[in-house]
């Protein structure tokens, strides 16, 4: 069994090389991602995915599977199962055949409880919640013996079955570990492995009342498929033993080797599902799938590509030392990833009429025009120009600045794949004093951008045909926190202080050239000169197209974030 040429080194690679080149497992490389479905899959998700099944494809017969760890049903949602095999298969993963539920194994894991009563390793605990915390101990004092400790094997066993019957109300008894009140390990403290949950199951339905601990069920599941690697992140470092002891007192034939890993921690957001799910229900995000989430779903709204995720989690490596990665670093992938594959298109965000007086009235060209400049391969398109054009109000100034090289009075610039314009007349409105529109003259010899006598102009301007654009509402998304972590920042401050204000700004009557209908919603571009933007596959109608901003064709908050503590367009 070879591992493929391209893997990423780390340690987790190195150590399931070394075990294949020493034969352990028979040679054999079985991973699993086991998300519970009591939520939406983020970014954070997205590094484990990226992570077991690549090491799974990067071994001769190697598999991963993807298994709901669906224990308990009290939150968890077919809806959330959905999302999560659509999350999956949109980051270009598959598992064939493998695709494995907990509750498959509620019979086999029942047993092993029972198993592990008989060998006096169980035992029920009729204390209550509060109680069992109490007796638990801290981190500097030990714990101490529930008093139902000693119940003998056929009592434990008894009481086990009527827990099973529904003979006694949540929270009455508990099946728990029996293994050692003084460990310094808080997770051996006789933890609980089954508790009574009179919920119905979205698979099991009321078959069970009582549910076993994801501790208790995770291991043995890795077991009964076959799993060779359980690849975790660190917080279940503290875990691994209560993972080793069930599998040892048990006996199983196969025990799988659990391996942590730093989980991704990333600037300017928040991937604790806890907080993720205040965002949604307080409505400071317009749900799961707002594009300013972390939620997979939600990025794949916004437009971010799969492979520009799975190369950002290739990117960012894998270790042993947590650490908060710089939200640049992802931005930089998608940038890489569109700039290669997204078409180009002009659209106007807030619109300044431009009247041409000396070009025909009535007249228009069809201007031929790359889909993307640096590949042949995508095409060409037809823009409309005409006497009357939209360029952006920002691009024109009455008063410049000394480095302010786009149109101003007297000034000639160039129109992307056009023509030279030079400004002649601004027009104000009588009442408001704004400009309403200007008035500029072009050279016919300039048609598609250059000058045959040689001339230099200093800037190029995108443009729409105002008799042939359309309108499109657009949404500038920006970095939902304006600190890089929200919630260490500041003792006695809340995440939801740092809210950035202008992490959504809605912008409606937007003019863009026509060549984007018939595309479908999901389809990215190039904004020339703006951005990169998504065809909203949420809001967009056959009668309002809507634009997500995907990300803006350079990082502007580097430049802001020393100056400012918000964010500008």
């Amino acid at each position: 069994m070879n591992e493929a040429n391209t893997s990423p080194t780390n340690f987790i690679r190195n150590i399931i090389s070394e075990d294949v080149k020493n034969n352990k497992n028979n040679g054999h490389v079985v991973t699993r991602f086991p998300p519970e479905p009591n939520g939406y899959l983020h970014i954070g998700h997205a590094k484990s995915i990226c992570l077991n099944f690549g090491i799974a494809n990067d071994y001769e017969g190697g598999k991963c599977h993807l298994r709901f760890d669906d224990t308990n049903p009290s939150k968890e949602d077919v809806e959330y199962m959905d999302a999560i095999i659509e999350d999956v298969k949109w980051l270009g993963f598959e598992w064939g055949n493998n695709l494995f539920h907990a509750s498959d194994y509620f019979e086999q894991l029942y047993d092993y409880a029972v198993q592990l009563i008989k060998l006096g390793k169980a035992y029920v605990c009729s204390l209550n919640a509060d109680e069992i915390r109490e007796y638990r101990g801290t981190l500097k004092e030990p714990g101490k013996n529930s008093p139902f400790r000693d119940r003998t094997v056929q009592e434990n066993l008894d009481l086990f079955q009527k827990m099973r019957n529904g003979e006694f109300e949540e929270g009455e008894h508990v099946l728990r570990a029996k293994i050692d009140m003084a460990s310094p390990n808080l997770n051996m403290r006789d933890p609980a492995i089954y508790r009574i949950k009179k919920v119905s199951h979205h698979r099991t339905g009321d078959k069970w009342c009582m549910y076993p601990m994801y501790d208790f069920a995770h291991g043995l599941s890795d077991s009964i498929e076959g799993i060779t690697h359980s690849i975790c992140t660190l917080e279940f470092e503290d875990h691994r033993p209560l993972y080793d002891w069930i599998l040892d007192e048990l006996g199983v034939t196969c025990h799988p080797q659990q391996i942590e890993f730093a989980r991704l921690n990333l600037q300017y957001t928040e991937l604790s599902k806890r907080k993720l799910i205040e965002l949604v229900k307080e409505k400071i995000v317009e749900g799961w799938d707002d594009p300013r989430l972390p939620t997979l779903i939600g990025l794949r709204r916004r437009g971010y590509p799969s492979s520009a995720i799975r190369n950002f989690c290739d990117r960012i490596g894998v270790s042993k030392k947590d650490s908060r990665i710089e939200f640049e670093m992802l931005e930089d992938c998608v940038r890489d990833e569109l700039n290669q594959h997204a078409p180009r298109v002009m659209c106007v965000l807030d619109p300044l009429k431009v009247i041409i007086t000396n070009y025909p009235e009535g007249k228009t060209e069809e201007l031929d025009i790359p889909n993307h400049p640096q590949n042949p391969d995508m095409g060409t398109r037809e823009v409309p120009f005409s006497r009357e054009i939209f360029i952006e109000k920002d691009d024109f100034l009455e008063d410049p600045p000394k480095k302010f090289f786009r149109l101003a009075p007297g000034r000639e610039v160039r129109l992307r794949s056009a023509y030279y314009i030079t400004c002649n007349e601004v027009i104000k409105d009588d009442q408001t004093g704004k400009i309403k529109e200007l008035r500029c003259t072009y050279d016919p010899l300039t048609k598609g951008g250059s000058s045959p006598d040689g001339r230099k102009v200093k800037a190029t301007l995108h443009w729409v045909s105002a008799a042939h654009g359309l309108d499109v509402d657009v949404r500038l998304y920006d970095r939902l926190f304006t600190v890089p972590n929200p919630s260490g920042e500041k003792e006695g401050t809340d995440f939801t202080d740092f809210i950035n204000p202008d992490s959504l700004v809605k912008l409606s009557a937007c003019k863009i050239e026509r060549s984007i209908i018939g595309k479908q919603p999901g389809t990215t571009f190039q904004f020339e000169r703006q951005g990169y933007f998504c065809m909203d596959t949420k809001d967009t109608t056959t009668d309002k197209v809507v634009f997500n901003r995907t990300a803006t064709l350079r990082d502007t908050w580097a430049k802001i974030a020393p100056k400012a503590d918000h964010v500008t367009r």
